[in-house]
């Protein structure tokens, strides 16, 4: 089992549901952590907060995945920071849910651009300090991207898209010493889609399971990779 103490994770998305979750679980694990936001505010609230379990263990860097430079910027200042990057965790994410006859441009633009587009400049922002970590690259797409239903037709193809895209990068990057997985949960209880948890929520994935779940990988020997892991709630409702 590999000793992650002391590696350096970028949470993308990270102020909130389940990237806040997994960067709650890495810092317990003793890792160094840095979540991003489109908003400096929010992003620097959730790393106060962080870093009041977690003295100086936590950074928080306003981002918007949908721009290449400011990825790059976030990966700059992370490594600036804490001297090295380990770990991305492409989690930032959203959803536009309405039948394709109301769907609108703006949405599926949206939708593509933040969860498949987005995922495309982190990642490409991250190579060469991941190079030289030998690190670690998991991207958050969805059981949304095997499993196709009504009203989802931007957020199905933006995860669809997003498992073979990290299914593809595995391929390109393993070369290079850098391990890609791809987490694709089903029913999380989170804020997602305007949803408030409670406790009628129970029955699902919380965020802190798939903060375990990628604290486990990472600990994973090299020589094995997890490439695509299917997440499910045991025992969702009748």
């Amino acid at each position: 089992m590999q000793d992650i103490s002391n590696k350096v994770a970028l949470v993308t998305g990270g102020s909130k549901g389940i990237g806040l979750g997994i960067a709650e679980v890495l810092l317990e694990a003793g890792l160094k952590v840095v979540v991003t936001s489109r908003s400096a505010e929010v992003a620097q609230a959730t790393a106060d907060k962080l870093n009041e379990s977690y003295p100086g263990m936590a950074l928080g860097i306003a981002s918007d995945v949908r721009d290449l430079a400011a990825e790059q910027k976030a990966v700059a200042d992370t490594v600036a920071h804490f001297g090295q990057l380990d770990v991305l965790i492409a989690n930032a994410g959203l959803g536009h849910f309405a039948p394709i006859q109301d769907l609108t441009p703006e949405q599926w633009q949206s939708t593509i651009d933040t969860n498949l587009t987005g995922v495309f400049h982190s990642v490409k922002a991250a190579i060469s300090a991941l190079k030289d970590s030998k690190g670690y690259i998991i991207t958050i797409a969805s059981l949304a991207g095997t499993n196709f239903f009504p009203t989802a037709s931007a957020y199905n193809a933006s995860k669809f898209g997003l498992v073979g895209f990290t299914q593809a990068i595995m391929l390109d990057l393993r070369k290079d010493g850098i391990k890609v997985s791809t987490i694709m949960p089903g029913s999380v209880a989170t804020h997602f889609n305007d949803h408030t948890p409670s406790e009628k929520d129970a029955w699902k994935i919380q965020p802190e399971d798939l903060g375990q779940m990628v604290a486990d990988l990472l600990r994973m020997n090299p020589r094995t990779l997890p490439s695509k892991v299917e997440v499910r709630p045991s025992m969702p409702p009748k």
